[in-house]
């Protein structure tokens, strides 16, 4: 039994190395022998848990990430109170975090994403998953909320491509700014379907 503990335990670094490795140097830039070295595990054990090699790490690191901003967004929307106001929280949020990594942890997803486009790979899939996931964490937020399913849809598919959107820019110019700008402007967005007040009222 501590044998399978162990061996689990060797998984799970693995995948949460490759998972920052491919955040601050997306997957193209991610090497497996680097992975091995880093969870400190030897590259038999990485192939004996993985067997597809590279791409199979990197699946099992983008599902983990995407799971982690998905609690990051299910706790920044919980509670009382205006949705759009929460989504304004989970921006600055995003905000600070990548400011105090030195603006190198992005989102490892969007990272991988951008680098396997137009290839009918697994990363892509698990990408588009952990897009579909975070959509719907905010559309069911925002049909707690009162919105009709229509509208909750489109808002909760703005709401994750403008804070992806805006994350990138973030990194890029070094600068809270364009989350903080785009939690405002989702604010006011979620704010406008009439039911709640926008963060400045």
């Amino acid at each position: 039994m501590a044998q399978k503990s162990s061996a689990l335990s060797t998984r799970d670094r693995i995948v949460v190395v490759a998972a920052r490795l491919i955040q601050r140097q997306g997957y193209v830039g991610t090497g497996i022998k680097q992975i091995a070295k880093e969870a400190e595990a030897t590259l038999g054990s990485v192939y004996h848990f993985f067997p597809g090699g590279k791409e199979a790490v990197a699946v099992a690191a983008i599902a983990y990430s995407a799971e982690e901003f998905a609690v990051v967004l299910r706790e920044g929307l919980a509670g009382e109170g205006a949705p759009g106001a929460a989504v304004e929280r989970c921006a600055g949020e995003l905000a600070v975090a990548l400011r105090e990594s030195g603006w190198v942890d992005g989102c490892p997803v969007t990272a991988a994403a951008l680098e396997t486009l137009g290839t009918d790979s697994e990363i892509q899939r698990v990408c588009a998953e952990a897009l579909r996931g975070w959509e719907g964490i905010v559309e069911s937020r925002l049909l707690d909320s009162g919105f009709a399913a229509g509208d909750a849809r489109e808002v909760a598919t703005t709401v994750i491509s403008a804070l992806e959107g805006a994350e990138v820019t973030a990194q890029v110019t070094r600068s809270e700014e364009p989350l903080r700008a785009a939690g405002r402007q989702l604010a006011r967005l979620v704010g406008s379907y009439g039911r709640w007040p926008t963060v400045s009222e």
